[in-house]
C-alpha cells in the first residue's frame, strides 16, 4: 500500500466530496418527502396513481421486452453469422442511440398524424377517411413502447454483442455433436450465457425509459415521471412530488436488484483447454438477404427515418438559409453547459478512482461506489432533489453578503446555470468513473511499484504513466458525457435559469406549442453531434471469429 501523501489526501478529500455531492439530492428528496401533503395524496390516490402505476409498469415492461427482442436478435445475427453487409451493420446498429427519445416521439407523431406525410401518401391511393383509419395511433401506450424501444434497443445490442462474439466454440460444438439445431443452440446455450449482459442492457433501457418525460408526455402516457412533473409544477406541491420521487427511487432500486439477480452465478470466462471463439456461420443467398434486412429494419426506423425527416423539414422551412440567431444562443448554452459539466465530471471521476488506486480502504471504496450511482437517478428526480440544496447555497451567499454589508447577489447558483451543470455532473459521473476504473484495471500495479522504486512520487507516476495509458478511456468518457448532456431534457427543463434555453428545451417548447417542425434544425444539431461519438464507441467492436 502506498504511503499517505499530500496528493493522496487531496484525492481522498475530492472522492469523499464527490460522494457527498451525489448523495445530496437523494437525502434532500427524503427530507422533502417527510413533509405532509395530505390534500395532494388524496387526489393522487383517487385520480392519478392507479392509472399512472399501471401505465409505468406496462411501459417499462413493453419497452424492455421489445428492446430485448431487437437487441438480442440483431446482436446474435451479426456476431455469430457472416453475410453480405454485415460489417456495415456493425456501425449502423448502435446509431439509434444518437436519437433522443423525445425527438423520436415528435418525429413519428408528425409523420403519422392526420395530414402528415404518411397520411398524404396513403391518400393518393385510398379515400381520405380510409387513409385516416389505417394510421396507427402513436399517442398511446403501444405507440410509446414501439417508439421508445426503437431508439433504446442499442443498449441491449451492445451488451449482448460483447458476450456473443466472445463465446467459446466448445459449447456450440458439443451441442452440434448432440444433434442440436442452430435455434436450439441459441436458446439453450448462447442466450443463457449472455444473461449477464442482457440483464445490464435491459436495466439501462428501463432506467432511460423511467427517466424520459418528453416522449411519454407527448404520446399521452401518464408515467410516474410525468406525475412528479405535474404534481410539482401544476399543483405546486413540492412535498407530494418528493414522495412520488421516493416511490420512483424504489422502482430504480428494484431494477438494479433485477439486474444483479440476472447476473448471479454466471461465469463468462473462456475454457483454458479450448479458448477458440465460436466461428461465424456463413449465410448466403436469400438467407443472407433476410438477415441483412432484419438487422437493417430497426436502424431504418430508429435512426434513418428521424434523421431524414429532420433534414427534410429543415430544408423545407428554410431553416438553413434563414438561420435563427436564437438557435446560435441555444446551441451556445448547450455546448457551454455540456462542456463545463463534462470537464468537471472527468476531473471528479479521475480523482475518485485515483484515490482508490493509491490507497484502497473502506471509506474510499464506499465513495467510489456512491459516485457511480448518479446515473440511476431519473433527471426529474435529480432536479427535484437539487432544488433545496442549491437554494440553500444561494440563500447562504445572500445572507453572507448582507452580513458583510454588500448588496445581495440574488440567485447565483440557479441564475447562472450552475444548477444545470451540477445536475449533469451527478447524473453522468458514473460514465467517467466507470471508464477510468476500467482503464486503471488494465494498468498493472507493477508499473506503480517500478516508478516508486525509481524515486518517482505519486504525482509524477500519475503524469508520466497513468494519464498517457488512460487517454483512450478518458477520451471515450468525454465523448459519452458530452453527448448525454446535450440530450438531457428533464433536469435541464426544470433547473435552467429563466429565459435561458438549450437545444433540448427549445425543441420541447416548439413541440409543446404544436410546431415541432420549426425546431427541426435544433433537433438535427443534437443528432449530428451524437452520430460521431456513437460510431466512435463501436470502432473496435468486431473481433476475428474462430476457424470454421
Amino acid at each position: 500500500m502506498n504511503p499517505v501523501t499530500r496528493s493522496g489526501r487531496i484525492a481522498a478529500a475530492i472522492a469523499v466530496a464527490t460522494a457527498i455531492l451525489v448523495a445530496a439530492p437523494v437525502i434532500s428528496i427524503i427530507a422533502l418527502a417527510l413533509q405532509p401533503a395530505p390534500d395532494v395524496w388524496q387526489h393522487l390516490i383517487d385520480y392519478v396513481l392507479p392509472a399512472t402505476i399501471l401505465d409505468t409498469a406496462l411501459l417499462l415492461g413493453g419497452v424492455a421486452a421489445l428492446s430485448l427482442a431487437i437487441g438480442t436478435g440483431t446482436a446474435w445475427t451479426v456476431s455469430l453469422h457472416e453475410f453480405r453487409g454485415r460489417k456495415m451493420l456493425l456501425w449502423l446498429l448502435p446509431l439509434p442511440l444518437s436519437i433522443p427519445t423525445y425527438l423520436a416521439a415528435y418525429v413519428y407523431v408528425d409523420l403519422f398524424e392526420p395530414l402528415g406525410l404518411v397520411h398524404k401518401t396513403l391518400a393518393h391511393w385510398l379515400p381520405l377517411q380510409d387513409a385516416v383509419r389505417m394510421l396507427p395511433n402513436l399517442r398511446s401506450l403501444p405507440g410509446a413502447v414501439v417508439v421508445i424501444a426503437l431508439v433504446l434497443y442499442p443498449y441491449v445490442y451492445l451488451s449482448a454483442r460483447t458476450m456473443f462474439q466472445y463465446q467459446s466454440a466448445e459449447f456450440a460444438e458439443a451441442a452440434k455433436t448432440l444433434g442440436a439445431s442452430r435455434w436450439t443452440t441459441f436458446w439453450r446455450i448462447s442466450l443463457p450465457m449472455a444473461r449477464p449482459a442482457l440483464a445490464v442492457g435491459v436495466a439501462l433501457v428501463s432506467l432511460e425509459t423511467l427517466n424520459d418525460i418528453g416522449a411519454s408526455e407527448y404520446l399521452g402516457v401518464r408515467t410516474l415521471t410525468v406525475s412528479v412533473f405535474t404534481t410539482w409544477l401544476n399543483r405546486g406541491s413540492l412535498a407530494g412530488a418528493a414522495q412520488l420521487s421516493c416511490f420512483m427511487l424504489a422502482i430504480v432500486a428494484g431494477l438494479i436488484a433485477v439486474e444483479r439477480y440476472g447476473r448471479r452465478n454466471v461465469t463468462t470466462e473462456f475454457s483454458a483447454e479450448s479458448p477458440r471463439l465460436t466461428p461465424r456461420t456463413p449465410l448466403t443467398g436469400i438467407k443472407g438477404g433476410y438477415a441483412f434486412a432484419a438487422c437493417l429494419l430497426p436502424v431504418v426506423l430508429g435512426f434513418l427515418v428521424p434523421l431524414l425527416y429532420l433534414a427534410q423539414q429543415s430544408f423545407k422551412r428554410g431553416l438553413f438559409a434563414n438561420f435563427d440567431a436564437a438557435l446560435w444562443r441555444d446551441a451556445f448554452n448547450s455546448v457551454a453547459f455540456a462542456s463545463i459539466a463534462t470537464l468537471t465530471a472527468l476531473l471528479l471521476g479521475f480523482a475518485t478512482i485515483l484515490a482508490w488506486r493509491w490507497r484502497p480502504n473502506g471509506l474510499r471504496f464506499v465513495a467510489m461506489n456512491i459516485a457511480q450511482t448518479g446515473y440511476t437517478l431519473p433527471g426529474l428526480v435529480l432536479a427535484l432533489g437539487l432544488l433545496a440544496p442549491v437554494l440553500a447555497i444561494d440563500n447562504g451567499l445572500n445572507a453572507l453578503a448582507g452580513w458583510l454589508g454588500q448588496s445581495l447577489p440574488g440567485l447565483i447558483v440557479v441564475g447562472s446555470g450552475a444548477a444545470v451543470v451540477i445536475a449533469y455532473v451527478i447524473r453522468f459521473l458514473a460514465v467517467p468513473t466507470g471508464f477510468i476504473k476500467a482503464g486503471f484495471e488494465r494498468i498493472p500495479h507493477d508499473y506503480d511499484d517500478s516508478a516508486r522504486a525509481a524515486g518517482a512520487g505519486q504525482t509524477t507516476t500519475m503524469r508520466l504513466i497513468h494519464l498517457p495509458l488512460l487517454r483512450p478511456a478518458m477520451l471515450g468518457a468525454v465523448i459519452v458525457v458530452f453527448v448525454d448532456c446535450l440530450k438531457e431534457l428533464p433536469a435541464t427543463l426544470l433547473l435552467r435559469p429563466l429565459n435561458v434555453e438549450t437545444l433540448a428545451t427549445s425543441i420541447y417548447q416548439y413541440a409543446s406549442r404544436g410546431s415541432f417542425e420549426e425546431g427541426a434544425l435544433a433537433a438535427l444539431l443534437i443528432v449530428a453531434a451524437s452520430i460521431g461519438p456513437v460510431a466512435w464507441l463501436t470502432r473496435f467492436s468486431d473481433v476475428p471469429a474462430g476457424p470454421a
